[in-house]
């Protein structure tokens, strides 16, 4: 199983918007997710998301993270994210800092 955890940061003000685009997340990005098993749930805390993703492999996992549809849904969030100087959403990579049960095999 791969996993992995990223970190974001909302613009001030957005977490209603953002909540609201999840909440009615496109089906068909839905979809995508499920067809390559990938797992996924986002915690806030305050102005920060932290999203933890499983799914059988890397592949799996980068399979979802490309293509049009991915990427019009990423611009779509840049209303409600931070983003670099190019206008692309800031995902931060988290580094693991302690592993148990199912994941202390990854």
């Amino acid at each position: 199983m791969y996993s992995i955890g990223l970190g974001l940061k909302l613009k001030p003000g957005a977490y209603d918007g953002y909540k609201k685009a999840h909440d009615t997340c496109w089906p068909e990005l839905l979809e995508i997710q499920r067809a390559h098993r990938v797992s996924m749930i986002i915690y806030r805390w305050d102005d920060r998301l932290f999203i933890h993703a499983t799914a059988p492999s890397e592949a799996d996992w980068l399979s979802t993270r490309e293509g049009p549809l991915v990427d019009k849904w990423n611009e779509f969030m840049t209303q409600y994210l931070e983003t670099d100087e190019q206008g692309k959403i800031v995902f931060e990579n988290l580094e693991p800092a302690f592993r148990s049960g199912d994941f202390a095999e990854v």
